[in-house]
């Protein structure tokens, strides 16, 4: 494994950790979500230039747009939350209630 496989990695594991056993405020959550996009972004557009291949040039730009609704929907959620509940910790989050 190559020293940026095991970066890509490590990041992605990483984002997946803190939203596994860190979910404490939605804020912490969708950063660990953004990570993990980004980190998988960087790898998709490096495994293109390794191989060299025009047919897959399109897809880490499709999964940025991805990633961009994915964060605007976030926040979105994040600022609903806020003015609903006024705060965005997941614990005091009810989703059997109104």
């Amino acid at each position: 494994m190559t020293p940026a496989h095991f970066a890509f990695s490590s990041t992605f594991m990483l984002g997946l950790a803190g939203l596994a056993f860190h979910r404490t405020h939605l804020l912490s959550a969708l950063l660990c979500l953004e990570g993990m996009m980004l980190s998988l972004f960087i790898a998709l557009a490096l495994w293109t230039l390794q191989l060299n291949s025009t047919n897959f040039a399109s897809s880490p730009m499709i999964l940025l747009a991805f990633s961009a609704c994915e964060a605007s929907a976030g926040l979105a959620l994040l600022v609903a939350t806020a003015r609903t509940h006024s705060t965005d910790r997941l614990q005091s989050l009810n989703l059997l209630q109104c």
